[in-house]
């Protein structure tokens, strides 16, 4: 079996990389990856600045990260449909956020109480919390507030 003829897996692949649900999930992927570093310097300005433990301070960071994601997502994302007025679509995220912290935040919590190594490296929480969370925000986003 040939994956390089037409049909195969390279053809395949081209095909996902057209569709546009693909291209905004890469796009929600890139906007996420910068979230995620305006939610790890947060975090560790929690630690390090304001004497927080960890979990405490990864909250503290998740609003900052959240707001810097909608507009990130609102500007770049999803910037070609009709949005609703900023401080209701800015709700609606919130709330999709509010959920998907369960997963984001659970998974962090969950780590760097349980691993030691994870409590002397947060980041390494953090970011299997952004990965836990992320497919659960797109859709959700997707469905419910840029829609």
């Amino acid at each position: 079996m040939n994956m390089l003829k037409s049909g195969g897996l390279i053809d395949k692949v081209f095909q996902l990389l057209k569709k546009p649900t693909f291209i905004q999930f890469l796009k929600f992927g890139v906007v996420g990856g910068l979230g995620f570093l305006v939610d790890a310097t947060f975090t560790y300005l929690g630690i390090y600045a304001f004497a927080m433990d960890r979990i405490p301070a990864g909250f503290f960071a998740f609003p900052f990260a959240v707001t810097f994601t909608w507009i990130g997502n609102r500007l770049y994302t999803f910037r070609h449909i009709d949005h609703d007025p900023m401080a209701k679509q800015l709700s609606k995220f919130a709330a999709v956020c509010g959920i998907g912290i369960v997963f984001n935040r659970g998974t962090y919590s969950l780590l760097v109480s349980t691993i030691p190594f994870i409590y002397d490296y947060p980041i390494l929480g953090l970011m299997a919390g952004s990965i836990a969370a992320m497919f659960f925000n797109f859709f959700a986003s997707r469905k419910l507030v840029f829609k």
